[in-house]
């Protein structure tokens, strides 16, 4: 297995939607290998393949959860359907992070459930629902299939803070990664 860089925001494969996965293939296993070794690395509890530059749909997961679904795990292909998500400003304790915008964490409001359908990396059928900051993970990590960062997901206020972030670090271009166990941890773990 292999530790792959993780792209920054900026690159194009994070800006736009993903491909449907239409097989699994050997190179389709190694990648999602690949993609386990790297999450790992990074302390990160989710990455999507648009994380380390390859625009197809799925990703991978590890998340302790009350929900009785496996703690760790690959999703192909996701759909999701989405509980309502409250108008209300959000709370500090709703901060995210992500990989691909790295070292910075914004608060952003989720829905509180999900229902996750789609394929596991054997080419199987899944279908469960998720709740709480499991359900926040769901969403993160489908949201970058379909082109968005959470970042794009911001309230105004965070927003205008988010833009600052990226002028200030550069990540208006094409170019940018960092590679887990190599470069700086971003997050200090």
């Amino acid at each position: 297995m292999t530790i792959l860089p993780i792209v920054i925001h900026g690159n194009p494969v994070l800006h736009q939607p993903a491909k449907a996965v239409t097989e699994i293939t050997d190179e389709l296993k190694t990648l999602i290998a690949d993609m386990y070794e790297t999450m790992d690395a990074s302390h990160g509890v989710g990455l999507a393949a648009p994380q380390v530059g390859v625009g197809l749909r799925l990703f991978t997961y590890v998340f302790e959860n009350s929900d009785g679904v496996a703690p760790r795990g690959c999703i192909i292909n996701p759909v999701l359907t989405v509980g309502k998500i409250s108008a209300a400003d959000p709370d500090d304790d709703e901060e995210e992070g992500c990989l691909s915008f790295p070292g910075y964490g914004f608060p952003l409001k989720r829905a509180e459930w999900v229902t996750v359908s789609g394929m596991n990396e054997h080419g199987e059928p899944v279908k469960f629902d998720a709740t709480g900051w499991f359900a926040r993970v769901m969403q993160h990590e489908t949201d970058h299939l379909d082109g968005k960062l959470y970042v794009n997901r911001l309230n105004k206020k965070w927003s205008a803070r988010a833009k600052k972030v990226v002028k200030k670090e550069g990540w208006t271009v094409d170019g940018n990664s960092w590679t887990p166990g190599v470069d700086p941890d971003p997050f200090g773990h």
